[in-house]
């Protein structure tokens, strides 16, 4: 089975809008026949799209560090549970088991995580596409800051049109589809 990796949070956020994508692109993780692969946690937006999964049959992967499985924060329902020594691990082993990367709206982990595998992408160690779930217009100051990246020359424009923002589950399942990674950067000597 394909997997996509969904990063987000241990928070829901203060509007159920929120809530409300997270269930849809779990329900459409399943009726597009991928499973998940998660960061392993019961909590927030996390338990929110892996329940959204189970209750409809589908695969779930969860993969969480031992200090928050330590910290009895994982599913305990999941369809596979791996529990690694670190971050570091654990966001190479959402990658190698993934097709796809989406972000929904979270915090500081959240960025971190989709930019690292982003960045992944541009210099060639992942070929898969990445994508910000839009929900309620959370991530519009964030994508208008990558168009600031291209239009002062620290990102290509065609590298700029590999990283999509959308809150359309159709959108983002033909970005998935068609997508292209970036060409590697030619750099003048």
């Amino acid at each position: 089975m394909k997997n996509i990796a969904v990063y987000c949070g241990a928070a829901t956020g203060n509007d159920e809008i929120y809530t409300l994508g997270a269930q849809k692109l779990g329900q459409w993780i399943v009726e597009n026949n991928y499973g998940l692969t998660y960061g392993g946690g019961r909590f927030g937006l996390m338990g929110v799209v892996a329940n959204s999964v189970l209750e409809r049959d589908g695969f779930v992967h969860g993969i969480i560090t031992q200090e928050l499985a330590d910290r009895e924060l994982s599913h305990n329902t999941l369809s596979k549970l791996d529990i690694v020594p670190n971050m570091s691990q654990r966001k190479q082993d959402m990658l190698n088991d993934s097709v796809a990367n989406i972000a929904l709206p979270g915090g500081p982990g959240t960025l971190e995580e989709i930019s690292e595998a982003f960045s992944w992408t541009i210099v060639g160690d992942s070929t898969n596409p990445c994508i910000f779930y839009n929900i309620n217009h959370y991530y519009d100051e964030l994508a208008s800051f990558f168009d600031s990246m291209t239009a002062k020359g620290f990102m290509e424009p065609r590298t700029r049109q590999t990283l999509l923002f959308s809150d359309s589950l159709p959108e983002i399942g033909e970005f998935i589809k068609t997508y292209t990674p970036p060409m590697l950067r030619n750099y003048d000597k």
